[in-house]
């Protein structure tokens, strides 16, 4: 069986991270509990790849332009190389993935700071070559073996969701290097994400941390009490 995974889902700037840590601390102090990081990193990228000299920020602008494309439905997925790299952090994605299951094994309660979902392609932790169309048979193909990796991760459900929800105005005063747009489809997609029907708590974001902080534990400890 299993330990207990708790996934902490919601839009940027909603304060998943900060929970989450939050609440590793909290519930490590009675049993073993570490903390996971199930996004793809892709922001912490870009921004390097925007300090590189002369360059930088014409070509973050140049990929974050294909990646548009790669995720709107109706698009196509422009080229070979576009979709290696989507692929690729799929990878990473899947491999963060097996440390948690194996974490999970052994006994440890899991705290994750997003979670891989196939409800919403194309964005928000779901797969990415699946939303736009491919323009190639070897795209297809890599699009057809992503999302057989999201439909094996999403297949374990997670004990408890707690989704965070904002407004994406607040949202983007707290990530202003954020675009305001994607933010809007994040916050319209958020209540409807089920992750195959595991219990959800909604907690408003924009309360007082304290306050939401209190609404978490107090919906995490009757589950944790009811597995162990």
């Amino acid at each position: 069986m299993l330990a207990p995974l708790i996934a902490i889902v919601g839009c940027d700037g909603s304060g998943k991270s900060t929970l989450a840590t939050d609440m590793a601390g909290v519930l490590g102090r009675d049993r073993p509990v570490r903390l996971a990081y199930l996004g793809l990193g892709s922001g912490a990228i870009g921004a390097r790849i925007k300090r590189w000299p002369l360059i930088g920020v014409a070509a973050e602008a140049a990929l974050a332009k294909r990646g548009t494309k790669a995720r709107t439905k109706g698009e196509k997925i422009p080229g070979l190389a576009t979709a290696i790299v989507i692929y690729g952090f799929s990878l990473l994605r899947r491999r963060r993935f097996r440390r948690v299951l194996a974490l999970r094994q052994r006994g440890v309660t899991v705290i994750t700071d997003r979670y891989p979902q196939i409800e919403v392609p194309g964005f928000y932790d779901g797969p990415g070559l699946s939303a736009a169309r491919a323009g190639s048979s070897l795209v297809a193909w890599l699009a057809a073996r992503e999302l057989a990796m999201y439909q094996w991760m999403a297949s374990y459900r997670p004990t408890l969701v707690l989704r965070l929800d904002i407004d994406a105005e607040t949202a983007h005063a707290r990530k202003p290097d954020h675009e305001i747009g994607l933010l809007r489809q994040k916050v319209a997609v958020t209540p409807s994400l089920r992750f195959g029907g595991a219990p959800i708590v909604d907690l408003d974001s924009r309360a007082p941390y304290e306050e939401m902080r209190r609404r978490a534990l107090a919906g995490i400890l009757p589950v944790l009490d009811r597995v162990a």
